[in-house]
């Protein structure tokens, strides 16, 4: 790709920002729509679980594939087809005649999501080529999901309450033909050097383990542990099949000599612990603040600005403290964060005061707020610009199967304990167990963060990254041969 101007560059940052946008937004918008589109449509909780995991699964099971298609085919035209294919599922949920229907069109949705974040931020790494300018941009794309976090709940809040909840999918509809006339004028091309094959048994593996291991954990409460015991002997087969095929491949979708690096390999859980800490909250929350406390959908967008700000705020930050500084502090300062919001709640029933509950709001807005760039900087950083896009869908696949876990433990958790009781009657007990698990996912991220950024995990990325590019000269002298 040729080199741009700075103006050019931030052109460019600013379009692939916009796709995040729309994803994200849609996300957190669709939170606060949660309990009206459960009267709605009649709703149970696994109803309302596999309307946002429906998405969610659909999109980590192919970042891996767009990211790798996109490095082949052309990512410009990889992340144009995937606006299309979003803004056409947007349209398509907000028609949407029952909840069966939804949950189709949130996977049609998904298929175009999954060609915008992961392609989007390969764009971004071979656009901003030095290494303390690309952490700034990716800090000011950690900072969008700030917005979206400020935004989504607001606008959606204001769109159901006013028009009802079949609105939020209109917002995804100009920006997305936006984003779409913007890529066509100002983004460049590019492509990985050499085009690497497809991998069908790879990418059947990988949606069979996520598809069976989410289905699983969401109907365990309803069906019981024999009836989904089948799916979760699918899903150990398939994790098993991917770990004995995949490295048997010349280009396997999952390239797992990636995890020798210890940073990338701690970035990978960091995300999915991060993730489903995330998924979770928003999803008690949500449903406490509506159903239990009996707010609207606007005053409980309200109620979660004291997370979103802080989210928005310490992004950029975070992007600064990884291009001056490393990894370390931030995702400390963040595992710290986020593990004292969920000991808050699970131990002291923060919901239970105005003063406990707006604290853990805030406290986890710090902590997700400086996580989500050094994730993606140190899953990137290191790695061979031309498997810049595989290395990319890997982060952004543990993001959205975090978030998919997530909402399908803890809302499984809730479904136990809740039972045939009403919400009000039950709920903050219920919620307990599911509180000490996101508090576990902030200690996970504290952990890792502490051991995957020190000197002899710096090591392990540069071996890893000589090997890989050792292993990409040999295999293009064979090919040129």
């Amino acid at each position: 790709m040729p080199e741009l101007s700075p103006r050019r560059r931030m052109l460019v940052l600013a379009i692939c920002c916009m796709s995040l946008l729309i994803v994200s937004l849609d996300t957190t918008a669709l939170n606060v729509a949660l309990p009206a589109m459960q009267r709605g449509l009649d709703a149970s909780t696994a109803g309302l679980q596999w309307t946002i995991d429906a998405y969610t699964l659909v999109l980590a099971s192919l970042l891996m594939l767009a990211g790798s298609t996109a490095d082949r085919i052309g990512r410009k035209r990889v992340f144009m087809a995937g606006l299309i294919v979003f803004t056409i599922g947007s349209a398509l949920c907000s028609a949407a005649p029952n909840l069966e229907a939804l949950i189709a069109f949130r996977m049609v949705q998904a298929v175009g999501g999954s060609m915008l974040n992961p392609v989007a931020m390969s764009i971004i790494t071979n656009t901003f080529t030095d290494p303390r300018e690309r952490a700034r941009a990716i800090g000011v794309w950690g900072a969008v999901v700030g917005i979206s976090m400020a935004a989504g709940p607001l606008v959606g809040g204001v769109l159901v309450d006013s028009v009802g909840w079949r609105s939020i999918f209109w917002v995804n509809l100009p920006v997305g033909l936006a984003a779409l006339l913007l890529t066509l004028r100002y983004v460049p091309e590019s492509r990985a050097p050499r085009a690497r094959r497809p991998d069908p048994v790879g990418q059947l593996l990988v949606i069979a383990l996520f598809g069976s291991l989410t289905y699983a954990i969401i109907e365990a409460p309803a069906s019981g542990f024999s009836y989904v015991l089948p799916f979760a002997v699918v899903a150990v087969l398939a994790l098993a099949g991917l770990l004995w095929y995949e490295p048997r491949r010349d280009e396997p979708l999952i390239d797992l000599r990636f995890f020798r690096s210890a940073p990338f390999s701690g970035a990978t859980v960091i995300a999915i612990s991060a993730f489903a800490g995330l998924g979770g909250f928003l999803f008690l929350s949500t449903l406490y603040l509506q159903n239990v406390r009996g707010l609207d959908a606007l005053h409980a967008g309200l109620w979660m600005l004291p997370m979103a700000v802080p989210m928005f705020l310490c992004a950029p930050l975070a992007g600064r403290l990884v291009g001056s500084r490393g990894p370390r502090l931030p995702l400390i300062a963040a595992g710290v964060m986020i593990t004292a919001s969920g000991v808050l709640f699970a131990a002291f029933d923060a919901e239970t005061s105005d003063r406990t509950l707006l604290l853990g709001y805030v406290l986890f807005g710090i902590g997700f707020g400086l996580v989500n760039a050094p994730i993606t900087n140190t899953a990137v950083s290191g790695m061979p610009r031309a498997q810049a896009g595989v290395a990319a869908a890997v982060a952004s696949t543990s993001r959205q199967l975090g978030q998919t876990l997530g909402v399908a433990v803890v809302g499984a958790v809730l479904a136990s304990g809740v039972g045939s009781s009403s919400y009000k009657e039950k709920f903050v007990s219920a919620a307990v167990p599911g509180w000490w698990i996101l508090a576990g996912c902030g200690f996970a991220v504290l952990l890792l963060g502490a051991v995957t950024s020190g000197a002899w995990a710096r090591r392990t990325a540069e071996r890893t990254a000589e090997r890989l590019e050792s292993a990409e000269v040999r295999e293009a002298a064979g090919v040129s041969a």
